[in-house]
């Protein structure tokens, strides 16, 4: 049996950039050339892309399915800490649990 494996989001957004929006293909360059592309940067592109109206409505429709890569958690962690942001502020902020946020700030002094 096979690994699992994530989508190749940088294939997936070279294509829809190529075929779709090659006007929007100048903002997306440097990230389109990193070898692999983390949580944060996948939304960024998306927002580029599509703009943030549309990110907004389809992060409001799959928040439940969402997962984060490590480091996408501690930018998430930073951002708080650099910008003296509650728990709930911050989590409004990135769209996400108040609880999933406490959980990561556990972990993170465990480490």
């Amino acid at each position: 049996m096979e690994n699992c494996q994530s989508p190749n989001y940088k294939r997936i957004y070279q294509d829809i950039i190529e075929k779709k929006y090659p006007d929007k293909k100048e903002k997306c360059i440097d990230l389109l050339e990193k070898e692999k592309l983390t949580t944060r940067e996948i939304i960024l592109i998306n927002t580029y892309i599509f703009g943030t109206e549309i990110v907004s409505e389809v992060i409001e429709n799959n928040s439940k399915f969402r997962s984060y890569d490590q480091e996408t958690v501690l930018y998430i962690l930073n951002y708080q800490i650099r910008n003296n942001l509650n728990n709930t502020e911050t989590a409004n902020y990135f769209k996400i649990s108040r609880n999933t946020l406490a959980k990561w700030k556990k972990m993170s002094k465990q480490l």
